[in-house]
């Protein structure tokens, strides 16, 4: 979602214009907390639509988010945003590892250290929130498609799923999405490590996508045949998310 726990509840007239040309009219009803009736099935198909739209005619890996000089993000800061009561951290943070598995022929298990050992992606580019805001920061971290050919998805495998320790926060993705040139799992922010308020060790970056299809803090990533749901998406957002 946006970067910052109440927002859902604090939406103003630019927001609902943003939320309402990205999400469609499903996800604006629900941003507003409206609770279903009689158009609830046809406002879910809208969705869908809106959806597949995103996924199947502007998705595509020649398109490419702008980048930036790193000048550009000079004095810009970005809100921090978890779901949890307080910051998450890993109370044992040498014992942490991404699990990948599911629909997967090689399931394994990449520490910190293993996962900087693999091709490096960085990039400076504008984060975009529902909200509205905007930010240019430099992510650095490792493509998913490169973890995806050490993985080995099977046949059936078309969607991810992406979990996370912050109050088991989580995310689905289509296959396409993930495997973008400029989706990454970042461990570092504006060249240095990841702090723990924005997702540390490891957390989920496209400028593609909207803040909150950016799994921060995450634990696995698992290829699924059915479409997972996800923390935002369950209560009614947009499950592409796209930009």
């Amino acid at each position: 979602m946006a970067e910052r726990r109440d927002a859902g509840r604090r939406l103003d007239r630019r927001d609902f214009l943003r939320l309402g040309l990205v999400a469609g009219p499903a996800a604006l009803l629900a941003a507003c907390e409206w609770d279903g009736g009689p158009l609830e099935s046809k406002l879910a198909r809208v969705s869908r639509i809106n959806d597949w739209v995103g996924e199947h005619l502007f998705l595509s890996k020649d398109r490419l988010a702008p980048t930036y000089p790193a000048w550009a993000r000079r004095g810009m800061q970005m809100p921090a945003y978890f779901v949890s009561d307080e910051v998450p951290v890993l109370e044992r943070p040498d014992e942490w590892a991404l699990a990948v598995g599911g629909l997967v022929r090689k399931p394994m298990r990449l520490t910190l250290a293993e996962l900087q050992k693999l091709p490096i992606t960085s990039y400076t580019v504008k984060h975009h929130c529902v909200e509205g805001w905007t930010a240019i920061a430099t992510w650095t971290g490792v493509p998913v498609r490169a973890i995806l050919d050490l993985a080995e998805p099977t046949a059936e495998a078309r969607y991810l799923r992406f979990d996370s320790f912050d109050s088991d926060y989580s995310n689905g993705w289509d296959l396409a999405s993930a495997a973008h040139p400029q989706t990454i799992l970042a461990y570092a922010h504006n060249d240095r490590p990841l702090e723990p308020d924005h997702g540390a060790p490891l957390r989920l970056y496209s400028p593609l996508k909207l803040g909150y299809k950016l799994t921060k803090y995450l634990t696995a990533m698992t290829l699924t045949r059915a479409r997972p749901g996800g923390f935002w998406e369950d209560r009614g957002y947009p499950w592409f998310g796209g930009v």
